[in-house]
């Protein structure tokens, strides 16, 4: 086993470690920042608990309910200790466990992001690919702004334009709900617009810096095809600058979420995230936030794991490095010895 390898991918899980931390602790204090109270909010039903007028003592009996009337550091103990046993606790708002309460929102939203995912890879690598292939420059320039554009588009505005043309004005798919493919189909194309764009802009620019190389002319001196030249030479080069933008893409599905589900008024995690900030859930966010953080840092992983894979150069560098680091290592010993 390689060893470097190993104390990589140690490093890597440190990492993701302290970043799953930070996000539970900065979670925690801002919440508790926050002027409004939880249980005020939950007893008046969600519309402003403190207008509304609260029995103090059922608001005193919930507060020790869930350990809120605890000082501080005390509650931030419990809570961590608690998520450390993966016990996320339950819900301020409804009792219910967290952990349900994510598991029964999180396939819709996955389907949405999965299928999302999907069309914006179709799109980025389709206009990254045509904008460096096409010989005509009114077509290049043209595909080349369509990425500044769908980036600048605000995701909400971009579901509500769909809605008026695909649903009201040409009904062909359904404008709200979890109703079967067909209305998968406007929520996905809305949330991918922004996905691919940041796609289609870094594989472009891969795509012609790698275009420029000297292998290419190599390649095509020795009477290689534009399509060989195109997909086995230059592509595959092109995809390593476009995997670091791996955790910006799961980052905008994620966010793009609470969006579209909202405009589309969609059950899943991002309609949920709302309902829970709405409500000061303390529990219940803080659950979202460390499910929104574990799939970031398990996409970034993947693909620092993936990097070696696709371009053996990387290994070769790596491999440089351990074996000086070992020369040097080993020149030490020599001199300790000699002295």
């Amino acid at each position: 086993m390689n060893l470097g390898l190993v104390g990589y991918v140690g490093r890597r899980l440190g990492q993701a470690v302290l970043v799953l931390w930070a996000a539970f602790t900065v979670t925690f204090v801002i919440l508790y920042l926050l002027p409004s109270d939880p249980v005020s909010i939950m007893l008046a039903g969600g519309q402003g608990g403190e207008q509304a007028a609260v029995d103090p003592a059922q608001a005193a009996a919930l507060r020790a309910e869930y350990g809120l009337d605890d000082p501080l550091p005390v509650q931030y103990v419990h809570a961590l200790w608690r998520t450390l046993h993966l016990d996320l606790g339950n819900s301020i708002q409804n009792g219910a466990p967290v952990s349900t309460s994510i598991a029964d929102a999180l396939p819709q939203t996955a389907l949405l992001a999965a299928s999302a995912f999907v069309v914006a890879l179709v799109l980025g690598v389709g206009i990254a690919f045509l904008s460096t292939w096409t010989r005509w420059a009114w077509a290049r320039t043209l595909l080349l702004a369509l990425p500044p554009l769908g980036v600048s588009l605000p995701t909400f505005w971009v579901g509500l334009l769909l809605i008026q043309v695909f649903s009201f004005r040409i009904p062909v798919f359904p404008a709200l709900g979890n109703r079967g493919v067909s209305s998968l189909v406007l929520p996905a194309v809305t949330l991918a617009i922004p996905v691919s764009a940041s796609i289609a802009q870094v594989l472009a620019r891969g795509l012609r810096t790698a275009l420029a190389e000297p292998y290419v002319e190599t390649a095509r001196a020795k009477g290689a095809s534009r399509a060989r030249v195109h997909l086995r030479h230059a592509f595959r080069n092109a995809t390593i600058p476009a995997l670091t933008i791996g955790g910006v893409v799961v980052g905008n599905l994620l966010a793009g979420a609470v969006v579209v589900e909202t405009v589309f008024s969609r059950v899943g995690i991002g309609r949920l995230t709302v309902t829970a900030v709405n409500g000061q859930d303390i529990p219940l966010v803080q659950g979202l936030v460390l499910l929104a953080a574990t799939v970031f840092v398990v996409t970034n992983l993947v693909v620092d794991l993936l990097y070696p894979v696709l371009d053996p150069r990387i290994r070769v560098i790596g491999a440089a490095r351990a074996s000086k680091r070992r020369d040097r290592s080993a020149d030490r010993v020599v001199v300790g010895a000699g002295a």
